[in-house]
């Protein structure tokens, strides 16, 4: 597994305006920026992303994925100054 797979298995299931995914081939850092999140707490975004790969984290296909940001575009545009 690479992290351009996670990261397309990610994008398949939640439109994205910026997305960046590191990772040995095991443990991955996703950094997710999505409309979708508008309105939700952070343990919610969590899950939204968890949710998209839910049945390859269940399989162990995906051994971790951690979610270093997630944030709104609005948010994200703060964030980058």
């Amino acid at each position: 597994m690479t992290p351009e797979q996670v990261k397309q298995y990610i994008e398949a299931g939640l439109e994205c305006t910026y997305l960046k995914v590191e990772g040995d081939g095991h443990h991955f850092y996703a950094t997710v920026v999505a409309a979708a999140f508008e309105g939700k707490r952070l343990i919610d975004r969590h899950r939204l992303v968890k949710e998209v790969i839910a049945s390859r984290l269940a399989s162990n296909e995906i051994h971790a994925l951690s979610i270093v940001k997630a944030a709104t575009p609005d948010e994200w545009a703060k964030l980058q100054g």
